[in-house]
């Protein structure tokens, strides 16, 4: 067991590329995002059998006065937590996870586990994912959705839409800054979505959904993994809603892949009783449930710092109605504490 060197990045990224347990989140890349962009600490661990990496475990440290103190892996994603290729490296890794917990005075260690790993600890029964393998044949993709989504993907396609791939961040972040402007939501800065780019290259994309007359009215930022797509981020007019752009959007995307010859369409977080949820299901994608545990050191409960909580809802509605060029102007201050 040892800390991460500079000399293990190349080491790191094709371990992850191999592991199967490994998500585009554990990519290397990461942790020139959150110490560039957020400033925050990172703690990379990787244990080593011989001269062979058995496992990784990425760890980023939040400190804030409105969030408190936590080891988190990993803030922003919606997967973390240990990828490793033996059981004993897993428990190993989480161990010096636990041990680094305490070291650092964190009130807690957070990790966003897929599978369940440390069945014993506390953990947040909020989030599931949706993830579906895509069918070899276009047709045959757009026959799977079920007929009242696949209905709203016609009307898109009626409406003249079309999608385009863009090479800067510009007109997503724009979509994107007014979606969470609308929810109530701080958001990401622009910069954090160049560098998102920059790091990541082409596996980094923006699809941008354009009206008949040419106006950009949604867009999504989708991360690429091995023979995976994942539609992260995303943003929307509210003319959005009466063209079927969102759910065009997500055709696209989805034909897109299916063209390139990928084999999952992995949809995402949601939290349960949302809409978003229900957008999902509404495809035909089945839930899972996922496993975000905990290790507490200074609290006796699980972390609630979402939107779901009541304490938050005088907050959300008070943002709404914030001119859009302060929030986002103080949006990306209060979001990089957010995780």
């Amino acid at each position: 067991m040892r800390p991460y060197r500079d000399g293990d990045r190349e080491r790191w990224e094709r371990f992850v590329y191999a592991c199967p347990q490994a998500t585009f989140f554990h990519r290397i890349g990461w942790r020139d995002v959150y110490e560039d962009v957020f400033r925050h600490r990172t703690h990379y661990l990787l244990a080593e059998r011989g001269q062979q990496i058995v496992g990784v475990l990425p760890l980023v440290q939040l400190k804030s006065l409105l969030f408190g103190h936590s080891l988190v892996s990993l803030p922003f994603a919606v997967y973390g937590g240990a990828a490793a290729t033996e059981e004993a490296a897993t428990k190993a890794l989480h161990q010096a996870a636990v041990e680094l917990g305490r070291e650092l005075g964190v009130s807690h260690l957070e990790l966003r586990n897929r599978e369940a790993a440390e069945p014993e600890w506390p953990r947040q029964d909020l989030y599931v994912t949706f993830r579906k393998e895509l069918l070899p044949e276009v047709e045959a993709n757009m026959l799977a959705i079920p007929r009242k989504q696949r209905a709203m993907v016609r009307k898109g396609i009626q409406r003249n839409l079309r999608s385009e791939i863009d090479t800067s961040t510009d007109r997503f972040f724009e979509l994107y800054a007014d979606n969470q402007h609308r929810h109530g939501t701080p958001p990401q800065s622009r910069r954090y979505f160049q560098a998102l780019h920059r790091v990541f290259g082409d596996d980094c994309e923006m699809l941008t959904i354009v009206s008949e007359q040419g106006k950009a009215v949604s867009g999504v930022l989708s991360f690429y993994f091995r023979d995976e797509v994942l539609p992260y981020y995303a943003g929307d007019l509210t003319d959005a809603r009466d063209l079927a752009a969102n759910d065009f959007k997500y055709w696209e995307l989805m034909r897109r892949a299916c063209e390139r010859g990928l084999k999952v369409f992995d949809y995402g977080r949601s939290k349960r009783g949302t809409g978003s949820f229900d957008f999902k299901k509404n495809w035909g994608f089945e839930p899972a449930p996922l496993h975000y545990e905990y290790s507490l050191f200074t609290r006796d409960s699980v972390p609630q710092n979402n939107p779901n909580n009541p304490k938050y809802a005088k907050a959300i509605e008070t943002w709404r109605k914030l001119p859009r060029g302060v929030v986002n102007a103080i949006g990306p201050m209060l979001a990089r504490h957010l995780g």
